[in-house]
């Protein structure tokens, strides 16, 4: 079996382990210790290792670039379906979902999958691309989320000046943040994983492997999807996947990029699934929601890891199909096709579902109707 292939499975099996779980771990505060360890510990451990170890080369600038046009695409095209889908709007289900569908984690769903198929050199522009994904659910989710929870509390009482400190400050005060600024700052000076003391890279190098397994676990001891939440959420990602071989289209088209490895590098990377880091905003969040009383939600905890759950599994699946299908796929009629099929399955569940609410409405005129005769029968008799 491909080694990759096997990471896979392994992934999808500690997310196994993370479900037999729950049988033992039930309190929320277990729960909330784990999240605990991944956001101060392992998460910003494993950012500030992949910043340190970027190579920037001028001649790839461009996929940065790339990269947050399509993050910005996402976030501001997907909403529009959310109500469609059965995702009320404004509702904190619709605010969840746009922080996490316009989301990439091609750390641990194309990366491999890319190394084997394409090689190194295609490796190393996905790693350049995924500077600009960084910047975006780092910084740009971030201050979303916050603008978000100001609204939602109704906190208009503050100036402008007042909620820019407020959002600084709770800004400086997540480690996330603190060893993002750490390693932009070592790398404007020319320090990288090589140049700093063994102490501290061995002990960061060890904290975060603990990333990969913690979050997998996580997902797997959170998720708790309903029936009908996994059909929308399923809808939603296949309607992103659609999309995102569409607007691929385009940019190959718009480029003429004729490579056929550059089509493929460029529907795996797009085709990741949803990054744990917004989640990191949503948790931080609603951390602050909980110590007022009576606050209104702006986020869905729940939704945002059944979200993660599922696009994992289901990008992984797409991303290998095409990887395997190689140059058969590349070609930009069987792309349209292929953009087609995900877009009219994603539409499935939402369409049969509004067909089912307009049969069952315009059948209760009928069943009324018919309930006025019995009755009016009944009157007549008496």
């Amino acid at each position: 079996m491909d080694v990759n292939v096997q990471k896979t499975l392994l992934f999808l099996l500690f997310i196994g382990l993370g479900l037999l779980l729950k049988l033992k771990i039930k309190e929320k505060k277990e729960l909330a210790g784990i999240k605990m360890i991944i956001l101060n510990l392992a998460l910003p451990a494993t950012i500030f290792i992949a910043l340190l170890s970027v190579n920037v080369e001028v001649s790839l600038l461009v996929l940065p670039g790339i990269a947050l046009v399509l993050n910005f695409f996402l976030f501001l095209v997907t909403p529009f379906l959310f109500p469609f889908i059965g995702i009320k709007k404004d509702s904190p289900n619709y605010r969840t979902a746009q922080m996490l569908i316009p989301s990439l984690a091609p750390g641990l769903s194309c990366f491999p999958f890319i190394l084997e198929y394409l090689g190194e050199g295609f490796l190393a522009k996905a790693a350049m691309a995924d500077l600009g994904n960084k910047l975006f659910v780092l910084l740009i989710l971030y201050l979303v989320a916050m603008n978000w929870h100001y609204k939602t509390q109704n906190i208009t009482n503050r100036s402008t000046g007042a909620k820019f400190k407020s959002l600084c400050m709770a800004m400086v005060s997540e480690p996330v943040n603190l060893f993002i600024a750490a390693a932009l700052i070592l790398l404007f000076l020319g320090i990288n994983m090589n140049s700093i003391p063994f102490l501290f890279s061995e002990s960061l190098s060890r904290l975060s492997l603990l990333m990969t397994p913690l979050v997998l676990l996580f997902i797997g001891l959170s998720v708790n999807i309903k029936k009908r939440q996994f059909a929308e959420i399923i809808s939603l990602l296949l309607v992103r996947a659609g999309i995102v071989v569409f607007l691929a289209i385009g940019l190959i088209v718009f480029a003429d990029i004729g490579i056929a490895e550059d089509r493929l590098l460029l529907l795996a990377f797009g085709l990741s699934a949803c990054s744990f880091w917004p989640f990191t905003h949503i948790a931080a969040v609603d951390a602050q929601e909980k110590r007022v009383l009576n606050s209104r939600k702006t986020f869905n905890q729940n939704f945002a890891i059944n979200i993660l759950a599922l696009s994992f599994p289901l990008s992984v699946v797409l991303i290998l199909g095409i990887l395997s299908a190689g140059n058969q796929i590349a070609d930009l009629y069987t792309l349209v096709i292929l953009a087609l099929g995900l877009l009219g399955c994603g539409l499935i569940y939402p369409l049969f579902t509004k067909f089912n609410q307009k049969k069952n409405t315009e059948e209760l005129p009928n069943v009324t109707e018919a309930e006025q005769l019995y009755n009016l029968k009944r009157v007549s008799e008496n």
